[in-house]
């Protein structure tokens, strides 16, 4: 499911259509995070360069961030130093998308070994297995990665990831149709003209431009010939090869919680109480409060709170937790 992905046609107002030239000013909170500039480098996995952000020494528990479709690594740039002072925190981009290379075809199996290679060589299994977060379109490699390899990890955490029952899955597509052919970026001239068209993906409300204006900055590249085009592989879902199995939830063989925005729009045709009935008995379930699907753009520092009361208290028994209620 595209998410940083730009739709020109599905969402009316662009977070960042009216930004002046100097951009959108930002709380301290914000500027300080992105002070703390990680190290970046290039992990090899299967004759792809993987980009790797990495905070904190190593030596402490490793926790490693995955985003959705279409993004990258700095999506998590404003959240992941938040974790640096306690864990060697580590961020990546998908092959294909962000600053890594992109590959002739895609497949699940990849997107596994991608998890379990970055998160060696950046460090994180320094200090015992490290926790792994995913966000959206993340959360479904990683459910693969603890169902096939949950002994390598200390627990998963999945973020707005919907898991839907065979049924909904077939009405969805029903209701969607046939796909788009995909197509090439168009480049624009300016990085302001490219800006003004980024959008979320699926759509909703931007309430802090400042992390759009961040997100958008860091999605785009400038080209040899001149202008700037979003970073992400137009076709790596043409080829895409999902393998089998797909999403084995009740198969996870590590601690797994989940996290919804109470606003997702995912969150329809009952995919709660549908990946309620089949996650593991005590699998923690978090309800982030006027967050939509993008909850770390939504409400970030309620995301970072959360995900720290999480980690403190479990693995262990778990229910329904609803922060600040």
């Amino acid at each position: 499911m595209p998410e940083s992905r730009i739709m020109e046609h599905q969402q009316p107002r662009a977070p960042l259509a009216e930004r002046d030239s100097g951009g959108p000013p930002a709380p301290d909170w914000f500027t300080a995070a992105l002070a703390r500039a990680p190290e970046r480098i290039l992990v090899p996995v299967a004759d792809a360069r993987i980009e790797t952000l990495i905070w904190g020494e190593r030596g402490r528990p490793g926790l490693l961030f995955l985003h959705g479709n279409g993004a990258h690594a700095d999506w998590w740039s404003f959240i992941a130093p938040f974790f640096a002072d306690d864990y060697r925190v580590a961020a990546m981009s998908w092959s294909g998308m962000g600053g890594s290379d992109r590959r002739p075809h895609y497949t699940l199996d990849l997107f596994v070994q991608e998890i379990l290679e970055v998160a060696q060589a950046a460090g994180l299994f320094d200090q015992g297995l490290p926790t792994v977060v995913g966000h959206s379109f993340g959360g479904t490699p990683l459910i693969a990665c603890a169902a096939r390899h949950g002994e390598r990890l200390k627990a998963a955490v999945v973020v707005d990831t919907p898991i839907m029952s065979p049924q909904v899955r077939r009405e969805r597509r029903a209701r969607r149709g046939e796909p788009r052919e995909p197509r090439a970026h168009q480049i624009y001239p300016t990085l302001e003209a490219a800006l003004a068209r980024f959008r979320f993906q699926p759509p909703q409300p931007c309430e802090h431009p400042y992390i759009a204006d961040h997100i958008g900055r860091t999605s785009l590249r400038q080209q040899p010939c001149g202008g700037y085009s979003w970073r992400f592989d137009p076709f790596m879902w043409k080829d895409y090869r999902r393998g089998n199995p797909t999403i084995d939830l009740p198969g996870v063989r590590c601690p797994v919680a989940l996290m919804y925005g109470e606003k997702s729009s995912f969150l329809d045709d009952g995919i709660v109480d549908y990946t309620r009935s089949i996650a593991p008995p005590g699998t923690p379930i978090m309800m982030i409060a006027e967050a939509h699907h993008h909850i770390m753009v939504d409400q970030p520092l309620a995301f970072v709170s959360s995900l720290r009361t999480l980690l403190a208290a479990w693995p262990g028994p778990g229910g329904l937790i609803r922060p600040g209620a």
